[in-house]
C-alpha cells in the first residue's frame, strides 16, 4: 500500500513538474525581457523599459509607455520599440484593465517609442501624433534607422518590420492644445514645441492630474538634451506645468510622485546650461575653454551627468553662437 501511494505522488509531482515546465517555457519562449504592468493611481498602467541603449538583447525595450482605462477603451501613450514589445505590452494592459485599446498617442517618431503601432493597428483602433510627424517620418534618417536597427535589433526589427505613420494628426500648435473627452476621463494633448523632436507631444490626464512627458521631461538625473536648444525646452517645460501635474511620466526612467521638483531641476539646469553658453559666446571664450572654466557643482553629482553633460553644454554653446550672429 506504502508503495503504490509513493508511486502514485511520485506520478503526481513528476506531472506537476512537467506541467510547470512546460508553462514555465511557454512564459519564457517570446524571449523578451521581463515586462511587468504598474497601476500608477486610478486608472493609469505603466510599463518602464530598461536603462542603457537598445540592443538585440534587450530587444529594443529601453523606453517607457503606459495606458489610461476610460471605461470606454483604452489611451495608449507610445507603442515601445519593436512589434513585439508592442503586443506583449498590449495583451498586459488589456488583462490588467479588462478594456481594449481604443486610441494610441505617439509621443515621437524617434525608434524606441514608435516601432510598436504595428501591434495595434486594427479596426477600432485611432492612432494620433503631432502634426510635423509625417515630415519626420518621409526624412531619410527614419529610413536610415530602421536599416540600422534591422541589423542591431534582429530578429526583433526584421523584414517584416513596418513604420506606420499615425492617421491623425493632433490639432495642436505652439499657443494651442487639443482636448478630448474618452469614457471617464478628459484628455489633453500639448505641442512639445519641437524642443527634443520636431513632433514632440505631451498628454495630460486633466481628471487624473498625470502627464505623459515623453522625452520631455526626467526624474531625478540630468536630462539628454543633446543638439536641442534649451530656452525651446524650458518653454516646453511651461506649456507641460500650466496645470501642475501631481505625476509625470517620463520616456524614460522612474516616474514622478514630485514632478514640481523634477520640474524646477530641469529649469534650473537647463536656464544655468544657456546662461553659462551666452556668457562664454559673448566673452569671444572658445567651447573648451567655457566648459573648462564653469562650475558644474550643482549638477556633477547627478545621475547621467558624465554621460550628458558635456553633449549638452556643446549643443547649448552652438545654440547661443547662433542667437549671436542674429543680432544686428
Amino acid at each position: 500500500m506504502v508503495s503504490t501511494m509513493t508511486r502514485l505522488l511520485t506520478t503526481l509531482i513528476a506531472g506537476f513538474l512537467a506541467t510547470a515546465t512546460m508553462l514555465g517555457e511557454a512564459i519564457a519562449s517570446d524571449g523578451l525581457p521581463p515586462m511587468a504592468i504598474e497601476k500608477v493611481g486610478q486608472d493609469v498602467y505603466v510599463v518602464r523599459g530598461q536603462a542603457g541603449q537598445a540592443s538585440a538583447a534587450n530587444a529594443g525595450f529601453i523606453s517607457n509607455a503606459g495606458a489610461v482605462a476610460t471605461g470606454a477603451g483604452l489611451v495608449v501613450f507610445d507603442t515601445l520599440g519593436t512589434p513585439a514589445l508592442g503586443a506583449k505590452m498590449r495583451k498586459l494592459l488589456e488583462e490588467a484593465s479588462g478594456e481594449k485599446v481604443s486610441m494610441v498617442v505617439i509621443s515621437h517618431y524617434h525608434a524606441d517609442h514608435f516601432y510598436g503601432i504595428q501591434a495595434f493597428q486594427g479596426p477600432g483602433v485611432e492612432v494620433i501624433a503631432h502634426p510635423e510627424a509625417d515630415q519626420v517620418f518621409k526624412d531619410t534618417n527614419t529610413q536610415n534607422r530602421l536599416a540600422q536597427r534591422r541589423q542591431d535589433l534582429f530578429p526583433w526589427v526584421n523584414e517584416n518590420t513596418q513604420l506606420v505613420l499615425a492617421a491623425r494628426k493632433a490639432k495642436v500648435a505652439p499657443g494651442r492644445n487639443e482636448t478630448f473627452q474618452l469614457g471617464r476621463h478628459r484628455f489633453t494633448l500639448i505641442d512639445g514645441l519641437g524642443a527634443h523632436a520636431p513632433d514632440d507631444l505631451m498628454m495630460r490626464v486633466d481628471t487624473l492630474g498625470v502627464v505623459f512627458a515623453g522625452d520631455l521631461f526626467f526624474t531625478g538625473r540630468v536630462p539628454f538634451v543633446g543638439s536641442a536648444n534649451p530656452r525651446v525646452w524650458l518653454a516646453a517645460l511651461e506649456r507641460m506645468a500650466e496645470q501642475p501635474p501631481r505625476v509625470a511620466i517620463p520616456g524614460h526612467g522612474a516616474i514622478s510622485h514630485q514632478p514640481q521638483k523634477d520640474l524646477d531641476f530641469t529649469r534650473r539646469y537647463l536656464g544655468f546650461l544657456s546662461q553659462q553658453m551666452a556668457h562664454a559666446v559673448a566673452n569671444l571664450q572658445s567651447f573648451e575653454e567655457a566648459y573648462a572654466s564653469i562650475d558644474w557643482s550643482g549638477f556633477k553629482e547627478l545621475p547621467a551627468f558624465s554621460a550628458a553633460n558635456r553633449l549638452n553644454a556643446h549643443g547649448a554653446y552652438l545654440h547661443a553662437e547662433q542667437d549671436a550672429l542674429k543680432r544686428p
